[in-house]
């Protein structure tokens, strides 16, 4: 499955000299996965029941179709920004290059988790494997570790362009685009593993039943038959250092943006430069605080009912919202669209390779 993540992400980004070693880097650290995670046959064989949204029937049936419309509109647009970003030839540029792998990534983000939560709503039968549920936790825990590196890497891409507009295409090079991509995913796959080596080994009694519509962490460590405690520790500890680094970029980057945004004195030149960094700092407002609330704090202080409806804001709201917040403030990006929806080619530069 990585070898196709990767492979469409090459696809998407289209105009990465260094695709090949890119896939590679993307694609070496899960082919591990099944000989690291080794557990005994009597967990492998474990079906876990999740418990979802319990209401009426009448009201599962209206969920569905509500969280259906969500993950279709999520795909349509983030396919639409990625097709929109590979054929306009204006749209070659480290910015929107980042942009592309974070719609890809969403893209791929909400699909481990909404399929499986649709046919819940319809289903009587909640019930997923052993390995259907360690499968879905190890990508998803991926797609969010990648998610915070890319968005603090995309603070430091518009860092450079404010501070250092001058120097921006010497800095912001193909290579360094490719080599900054690859390495949130490999730094996103390798988190992920090592939360996995320690939660999957763990004892599961009977047919537990996780109270959620997925198979997250928290839940899955509150249903163990044995103690957890080395697993807890280790996933809020690495939870921790997933999202204190990058919002540490992201703080230092808008520090020092902030600080050239106010030496600027045309007003024209300040709302330009604002317009620019608005769109990503919202996004990254929305994400950092809501999947903060979840997973960096201490297991005295879940409470899961909260929890479900604060994941639905970053599971399925943030991933529908990020797209139209990035393009309401972008003409360039609107405008692409608008060629994409027309059919209308992007021009000379759509094969040209990324122009900073």
């Amino acid at each position: 499955m990585m070898f196709v993540l990767a492979n469409a992400l090459c696809t998407a980004s289209g105009h990465l000299h260094s695709c090949g070693e890119y896939k590679k880097e993307i694609t070496a650290a899960p082919v591990t996965i099944t000989k690291v995670l080794e557990v005994d046959n009597d967990t492998a064989t474990i079906r876990f029941i999740l418990l979802g949204f319990p209401t009426r029937p009448a009201f599962q049936l209206f969920l569905f179709f509500v969280f259906l419309a969500a993950y279709l509109l999520t795909l349509l647009e983030n396919a639409l920004i990625i097709l929109a970003i590979r054929s306009d030839g204006q749209l070659h540029k480290p910015m929107y290059f980042f942009l592309s792998n974070l719609s890809f990534l969403e893209m791929w983000y909400v699909t481990v988790i909404s399929p499986k939560m649709l046919v819940d709503f319809l289903s009587h039968d909640k019930t997923i494997s052993f390995n259907g549920c360690m499968t879905q936790l190890y990508f998803f825990v991926t797609f969010v570790c990648t998610e915070y590196i890319l968005l603090a890497v995309m603070a430091f891409d518009r860092h450079v362009a404010i501070c250092n507009p001058l120097r921006y295409p010497v800095i912001m090079t193909n290579q360094l685009c490719g080599t900054l991509a690859a390495g949130c995913w490999l730094c996103g796959l390798v988190t992920a593993m090592i939360k996995m080596v320690f939660i999957a080994r763990l004892h599961y009694c009977g047919t537990p039943h996780i109270n959620h519509y997925f198979c997250d962490i928290s839940p899955l460590l509150n249903v163990s038959c044995e103690d957890s405690s080395q697993a807890e520790l280790v996933d809020f500890f690495l939870a921790l250092m997933v999202i204190a680094v990058p919002l540490c970029v992201v703080v230092a980057s808008y520090a020092t943006i902030l600080s050239a945004i106010l030496r600027i004195h045309s007003t024209q030149g300040r709302q330009k430069a604002f317009s620019t960094c608005a769109s990503h700092l919202t996004v990254v407002i929305l994400f950092y605080s809501t999947t903060l609330f979840t997973y960096a704090r201490p297991k005295l202080m879940y409470a899961y009912n909260s929890n479900k409806a604060v994941s639905v804001l970053y599971t399925v709201i943030v991933p529908l919202l990020n797209p139209i917040i990035y393009c309401l403030r972008n003409r360039e990006v609107k405008a692409a669209l608008k060629k994409t929806i027309l059919c209308k080619g992007g021009g000379p530069g759509e094969d040209v390779a990324l122009r900073n």
